[in-house]
């Protein structure tokens, strides 16, 4: 995996009016910690931040995190947490851990599918259980996403995770029988239909009962 260098500050100011004056600004607020790290308060560029993420087509990246003042520092690092407001997509807040080339670490990567199923094309709906599968491997050989081909999946099949197979060293820590993905059968799409059909006759009813109600009127 490669790695992307991002520069940073030393944050003194703390608390929601601070943080909100960074933003206006384009900052993001932010903190670093590690298991040999102390908290750091930062702030860092929107824009520095977007770029590194298409670039790298991913969040799941390693970043050499730069820390320009208070005397310079380089930390690896990888983002932990990013906080985001739910109706504008600001960045509200991104927690970075410090981490180590040579030691294992356990992280969440996203799951993609490829192909076109068996059952789909039958009429069948693919569903995409789990979005994320956590898994243990050194920070260099973290796969950008996991991708899975769902081509031989019928109408009624499942992927789960010990059906799948990641290249290198990297350990999948999912339990086997967990259900990734599957294609179920347009059962809902059918009771949907029957539930308009039913509403149909059941609004053609009154209609047809007040015409039979006249015809009994007029003899």
């Amino acid at each position: 995996m490669q790695t992307f260098e991002l520069k940073a500050n030393q944050r003194k100011t703390r608390g929601k009016g601070p943080a909100r004056a960074l933003r206006r600004q384009e900052l993001i607020p932010a903190v670093l910690y590690g298991p040999r790290t102390e908290s750091i308060p930062l702030t860092l560029s929107v824009h520095d931040l977007e770029k590194i993420y298409k670039e790298s087509g991913s969040e799941q990246v390693i970043l050499n995190l730069i820390i320009e003042n208070g005397g310079v520092q380089d930390k690896t690092a990888m983002v932990k947490e990013v906080q985001v407001a739910p109706l504008t997509g600001q960045y509200l807040h991104i927690d970075f851990y410090e981490i180590s080339l040579d030691e294992e670490i356990v992280v969440k990567v996203r799951v993609e599918l490829t192909g076109k199923s068996k059952g789909v094309e039958r009429g069948g709906f693919l569903q995409l259980v789990r979005h994320v599968l956590e898994i243990s491997c050194l920070p260099a050989d973290i796969p950008g996403k996991i991708k899975l081909d769902v081509s031989d999946l019928d109408i009624g099949d499942s992927l789960h995770a010990e059906d799948i197979a990641i290249a290198g060293k990297v350990k999948l820590l999912a339990d086997g029988h967990l259900t990734v993905a599957t294609v179920v059968a347009p059962t809902v799409e059918a009771e949907e239909e029957v539930a308009e059909e039913e509403v149909e006759e059941a609004e053609e009813a009154p209609v047809e009962e007040a015409a039979a109600g006249e015809e009994t009127a007029n003899k």
